[in-house]
């Protein structure tokens, strides 16, 4: 498997951004997605470094989620920072909606398996961490890749 291209398109790509437009409209929280094409770490370690990174532990509620994909090793993770770790580790919410996203996956639905999870934590954190008045933009909307 050679690179991102295989998964997903430009195309793709400015709908999984739209996604994640939609998904943090109504929340406080924030969630990126990074796909790289190799890592020589154990995706779940590197994973917790891109999330390091890319700051997404530096949002204000501690409600930043991020969406990490290694292509070449085909692997996924999701982590959520402590803030909406702690509100939704109880039901299993991340490994559920990995489930799904993996399904998508499965059948070469990448951008619909990112999209549906995208929304499906935005919903969480809209749940948990309501928009505020000043519901600004903490980081990114845009892909990063590696």
């Amino acid at each position: 498997m050679s690179g991102l291209r295989d998964y997903l398109t430009k195309a793709d790509e400015e709908e999984i951004v739209l996604a994640i437009t939609q998904a943090e409209k109504n929340t406080s929280g924030e969630i990126r997605v990074h796909v790289e094409t190799t890592s020589k770490k154990a995706p779940y370690e590197r994973a917790q470094e891109v999330f390091f990174e890319l700051g997404i532990d530096k949002t204000t509620a501690r409600n930043g989620v991020l969406f990490y994909i290694c292509t070449n090793s085909k692997a996924f993770v999701i982590l959520g920072d402590q803030g909406i770790d702690d509100k939704v580790k109880v039901d299993n919410f991340w490994e559920g909606t990995k489930e799904l996203v993996i399904n998508h996956f499965k059948q070469g639905l990448f951008k619909e398996g990112l999209i549906y999870g995208i929304l499906k934590a935005g919903a969480q954190l809209k749940v948990h961490f309501p928009s505020t008045e000043e519901n600004k933009n903490e980081l990114p909307n845009e892909i990063s890749k590696a």
